[in-house]
């Protein structure tokens, strides 16, 4: 299955992607593609791992940590609404990418698309994919991957406790 089976609509595949710019599998880390500045992106790794965190909320069903709700609220606090004639966040620079990409959240929680956008819970994989099921129910990237091994895994560890 490729990633583009994976892809979110319009600009919450901007998330999406950003979440996925660590790959757990593979053990890379391209954020600092997206960004130059060392301090920006001390921020934006705490900030993608606190979207993760949330994805992985999404998926499994279960309250998302204390710890990636603060951080997306301190982010949020950093992209300062301002009304200027137009409503804008108002950061420069690194973190006005940090600050779009809270944007992009909101509109995805107020146009439902949020709770579709997960992280695959397979713990060696983590990566995020847009739910385009009718019953909003994938869990998985892969069921025949990631689903297979925690499955496999789930069976492993009955057989040792019985």
């Amino acid at each position: 299955m490729g990633d583009e089976e994976l892809a979110a609509p319009g600009e919450l595949e901007h998330l999406r992607q950003f979440v996925n710019t660590r790959d757990l599998e593979l053990g890379t880390d391209t954020l600092h593609t997206w960004l130059d500045d060392a301090e920006a992106v001390a921020r934006a790794t705490a900030l993608r791992e606190a979207f993760r965190a949330l994805l992985l909320s999404n998926a499994t069903g279960e309250p998302p940590p204390d710890a990636a709700r603060a951080v997306v609220e301190n982010a949020g606090r950093r992209a300062a609404l301002r009304a200027d004639g137009d409503l804008r966040l108002a950061p420069s620079g690194p973190d006005e990418r940090l600050a779009e990409l809270l944007a992009i959240a909101v509109v995805a929680q107020a146009d439902g698309t949020w709770r579709r956008l997960k992280a695959c819970p397979g713990e060696d994989c983590q990566w995020a994919l847009y739910d385009r099921t009718r019953s909003r129910t994938r869990t998985w990237c892969a069921a025949a991957k990631c689903g297979a091994r925690t499955r496999s895994r789930e069976y492993r560890r009955r057989r040792r406790v019985t």
